[in-house]
Order: structure tokens, then C-alpha cells, then sequence
């Protein structure tokens, strides 16, 4: 199913975007799962075609469109691989946009417009080693001295935390606000940054290809010109911006479970067992049958939530619902699909065991599925 009804503009964006990616990431994505890394000739590859960032104001050189460039750079991105997307659909939309709409004019100027272009990467660091979903709880604190602040903590789990060159630091310039999250800002640290080193990279089950590592602020001195809109100010913003990454991460899944069914659906009609394609078995033909069902109602209503963040309506609730739901439906499909491939898809060779172990952590990242329930539920009841 597609995204949506799609003008002339979107077609060819997207039309010009499979592309570009059957030639430049297809071909080598098993050689980026291997090697634990996104090259940066990539980055810029979709930067210098003017896929990444779209919605970015032409002044900075972005083509000014709306949300549904950014939903389908991440459809096409999810087709190659979860590791390609999830970092590449964070910064170009999850990261920059707090620099887009909270930033001063010198901020943009300096991070947007090398962004657009893929030669600076961004990420974010929230979660820390005692602080997950609960973003009030973060232990980083910034102490404002002079022109600068003075930046102590650890963040963890961070993506693409290996290799950007900024990240939008989520801190406590007020550790003493009551309550806790009033105290909260936004520091954008850079990669030179005295005081600022990264950590280990972390192994992870899946999304091999993608950067994740650990953050050490050891007194990192950064400037006052680099805190995020207003002091204080910085969950606000946090809240605000959630949405479009629950979103995000929603369409991700999404696509994740349609590929993982389509794969299935090939494996069963060419593979034989007691004498019959594994098709015609009843049991396949109704577990199929259930999945693409569960599918289809899935991508009904994450393209109904698209259309309506495009038109900036207010739809936490909703996409709490779609982010929890899709991303438990995946792993559901996931585990599904593996069985009906047999002892084939417990082997590397085949695509579905990529897939399927890249499937567990997007019910956890972005918010859990039970952090996801508490909001429904406070949308409800409160």
C-alpha cells in the first residue's frame, strides 16, 4: 500500500531516490552490516542529490517541502536496512529540526545547511545509565561560567554517537527545579569540544550497520551561543518534537513487517516440502493470511497519522497507539516469518535473519511500548 496519494513532486522524489539507492546502498549493505558502519561518502551522496533534509528552507539549502519528503526518504531508506535508516531518519528529522525551529539565526547558518549537505552528522543524547524513557531523571548537569557552560555526565545508547559531529545534549543547567524537568535544557556540544570524549561502541544485536555509543562530559567547556531556544525550556521542546519521532519510528516498522512478509510470501511459494510448496499448506495460507491482514490495518492508520502531523494537527495520543502497536505487530511478523522459512531462516545468508533480529529494540527505543501505554492511558483517564 502506498503512503499516499501522491502528486507529480513526491513520485519523482521518490522515483529518482530508489534510484540512487539501488546503486549506491543496496549493493553494499551487507558490506556495511560487516563493518559496523554507514561510510560518509553515502551521507553526502544524499545530501548532493537533495534527498536528505528536504523540508529545510532553501535559504539553507534545503527544497522548503513538507513532512511527506521526510516519510518517504524513510520508507526508502527501511527497504535497505533498519541500520541505514535509523541514523540517517535522525538526524535529518528527529535532530535538526530542534535547530530549525529553536535555534537562533547563527545556529542555523552554521549547522544547516553542512547538515542538508550530509557533511555534518548530528545526534541527540538522552538516555543515560540510570535514565531511559524517563527524561526528567537525567543526571547531566551544565553549570553556566562566564560565556560557557560546564558539562559533567555520561550518555549511553546514543545513534550515530560514534561519528557526529554535533549533538544536541539533553542536560540539567538547574539540577535544583522543582519539578525536575523545569530544569532541563538543550547544549549543542561539537566534536572538538574540550572535555568531550566518546566512549565504547556498542555491540548490539542487530542494526550492525548502524553507530551506537557511549558520550563522556568530563568539564566540557561549551559556549553559551550553543544552548538549544531558552534555558529551562528544554523538555518543552523534548515534548514537542516526540511526536514526529514516534511517527518516524511507526513508518519505520511499518516497513520492516511489509518486507518481512513480502520475503515470506516469495520463500513459501518456491520452497517444497512433502511434496507441496509450503504455500498450500492451510496452516501457511492462514498465518498469511492473519499477518497481511494485521498489515494492511497497520499502514491504514500510520498513513491517516501522516497526512495529519503534515497538517499539523495534534495527534500524541495516536501516534503513542501507532508506535506501541506497529512496533509489536513487527516483531510478531518477524517471529512468524522465521518459522515459515524453517532452519533457512536462522542463516545469514537469508535476509530474514537480519531482519528479524533488527526487529526487537524498536518497541524499546523512542519510548517503550509501556512508556506508550501510560501516555494513551493519561489521554484517556486524566
Amino acid at each position: 500500500m502506498e503512503l499516499f496519494d501522491m502528486n507529480t513532486e513526491q513520485q519523482e522524489f521518490r522515483k529518482a531516490l530508489r534510484k540512487m539507492l539501488e546503486k549506491e546502498a543496496f549493493p553494499y549493505f551487507k558490506e556495511w552490516e560487516e563493518q559496523r558502519d554507514i561510510p560518509r561518502a553515502f551521507w553526502e551522496k544524499l545530501g548532493e542529490h537533495g534527498f536528505l533534509m528536504p523540508w529545510v528552507e532553501e535559504q539553507y539549502g534545503g527544497l522548503g517541502v513538507d513532512f511527506s519528503y521526510s516519510a518517504i526518504l524513510t520508507e526508502e531508506l527501511e527497504k535497505v536496512g533498519v541500520g541505514v535508516s535509523s541514523g540517517i531518519s535522525l538526524h535529518a528529522d528527529i535532530v535538526c529540526p530542534y535547530i530549525a525551529d529553536y535555534g537562533t539565526a547563527e545556529q542555523k547558518e552554521k549547522w544547516l545547511p553542512k547538515s542538508v549537505a550530509g557533511q555534518l552528522i548530528s545526534a541527540i543524547a538522552m538516555t543515560e545509565p540510570g535514565a531511559g524513557s524517563d527524561l526528567a531523571g537525567v543526571k547531566t548537569v551544565a553549570k553556566r561560567q562566564g560565556d560557557y557552560y560546564i558539562l559533567n555526565g555520561s550518555k549511553t545508547f546514543i545513534t550515530n554517537g560514534g561519528k557526529a559531529d554535533f549533538i544536541v545534549v539533553v542536560c540539567k543547567t538547574d539540577p535544583d527545579a522543582k519539578p525536575a524537568y523545569r530544569g532541563i535544557s538543550l547544549l549543542v556540544v561539537e566534536a572538538d569540544t574540550p572535555g568531550f570524549k566518546r566512549g565504547k561502541q556498542l555491540e548490539k544485536i542487530g542494526m550492525h550497520s548502524g553507530d551506537t555509543a557511549e558520550l563522556i562530559f568530563e568539564d566540557a567547556k561549551v559556549p553559551v551561543s550553543n544552548l538549544i531556544g531558552q534555558e529551562g525550556k528544554g523538555f518543552y521542546y523534548l515534548m514537542d518534537k516526540l511526536q514526529q519521532e514516534r511517527l518516524l519510528v511507526a513508518l519505520q516498522v511499518m516497513v520492516e513487517a511489509e518486507e518481512i512478509l513480502k520475503l515470506t510470501i516469495q520463500y513459501v511459494k518456491e520452497r517444497q516440502a512433502f511434496g507441496s510448496r509450503i504455500a498450500d499448506f492451510q496452516n501457511t495460507r492462514f498465518k498469511i493470511a492473519e499477518m497481511a491482514t494485521e498489515i494492511d490495518l497497520g499502514r491504514s492508520y500510520v498513513n491517516q497519522l501522516v497526512q495529519k502531523h503534515i497538517q499539523k494537527e495534534e495527534i500524541v495520543k495516536e501516534v503513542s497507539m501507532a508506535k506501541w502497536w506497529i512496533s509489536e505487530m513487527a516483531k510478531r511478523v518477524a517471529a512468524e516469518c522465521l518459522q515459515l522459512h524453517g532452519g533457512y531462516g536462522y542463516m545469514e545468508e537469508y535476509e530474514i535473519a537480519r531482519r528479524y533480529r533488527d526487529m526487537p529494540v524498536t518497541s524499546i527505543y523512542a519510548g517503550t511500548t509501556e512508556v506508550m501505554k501510560g501516555i494513551i492511558a493519561k489521554k484517556l483517564l486524566d
